[in-house]
């Protein structure tokens, strides 16, 4: 089944040769390009002109797999609680990124509470305004995209040492990229604030300590699920240190900083 981009020409430009070229530009590191392999990175999903010089940044210092794992949000309500989309691809202005439906079977069989479910993702825009930036980094790209909306703690635990168990088995090597946003419609002083209290935890790779820290300090991280899931992953494929690689708000582009959206990108290797 392919999946049509809904978010194209909104979030991002329809135009392949402009969107290519604003991709580019945004893919340029603060630093040196990772030498290890990158087991999990996070980054924004908010329209390019607000977060993608976070996601770029993030993405260009990430040393990344041609497999990649995508963990959302759900903003729709719709669909399962962990809804993996199996098969076929992902269409996104000029190219189809394909779904690795051999490791998709593979994550399905690792824990029953991951199901085959498409209507999680036909209408969130949360991963989907990842994969240009994947397939202009590297056109070989496959990915397997999973949504996840469960709030149980012991849940979230269980599927992402699943995984992490599961990628660290195969014979070849997958990455994880988390989408998230940070704090919601805040001012930018107090997003910082808060966004930081939850970025302390996942950079110290404390996946509970992350979503006990959101809860208890009211942060509207929208991906804190799907990071939570990817953080205990990671730490069952070896996760030894985790880094901040960029931060900004929408104030910064807009220039309101009374109410704004908090863009952080996170390495995890």
């Amino acid at each position: 089944m392919e999946r049509q981009a809904i978010v194209a020409g909104q979030f991002y430009d329809a135009d392949v040769a402009r969107l290519n070229a604003v991709v580019d530009g945004y893919l340029v590191a603060d630093g040196d390009k990772r030498k290890e392999k990158t087991l999990l990175c996070m980054v924004p999903h908010a329209g390019y002109v607000f977060s993608g010089g976070v996601c770029g940044a993030t993405l260009a210092k990430a040393n990344l797999e041609s497999t990649v794992l995508l963990l959302g949000p759900n903003h729709t309500g719709l669909g399962d609680r962990f809804a993996l989309w199996a098969e076929g691809g992902w269409d996104i202005p000029g190219a189809t990124v394909p779904v690795d439906a051999e490791l998709a079977s593979e994550l399905l069989g690792a824990t029953p509470l991951i199901h085959a479910d498409t209507a999680a993702h036909v209408q969130e825009h949360s991963l989907e305004v990842i994969l240009p930036f994947l397939h202009r980094m590297n056109p070989e790209t496959s990915i397997v995209p999973i949504s996840v909306s469960s709030r149980s703690a012991e849940d979230l635990k269980q599927v992402g040492m699943s995984i992490g168990r599961t990628l660290k088995s195969l014979e070849r090597p997958v990455s994880i990229v988390v989408s998230s946003d940070m704090s919601h419609y805040i001012s930018h002083d107090e997003a910082k604030a808060k966004d930081t209290l939850a970025l302390e935890a996942a950079v110290n790779l404390e996946p509970g300590r992350l979503l006990e820290t959101v809860a208890s300090n009211n942060i509207s991280m929208c991906g804190v699920l799907p990071m939570t899931v990817g953080l205990y992953a990671a730490l069952e494929m070896g996760a030894t240190r985790g880094e901040l690689t960029a931060y900004a708000t929408s104030g910064e582009v807009s220039g309101d900083f009374d109410q704004v959206v908090g863009y952080a990108g996170v390495i995890v290797d």
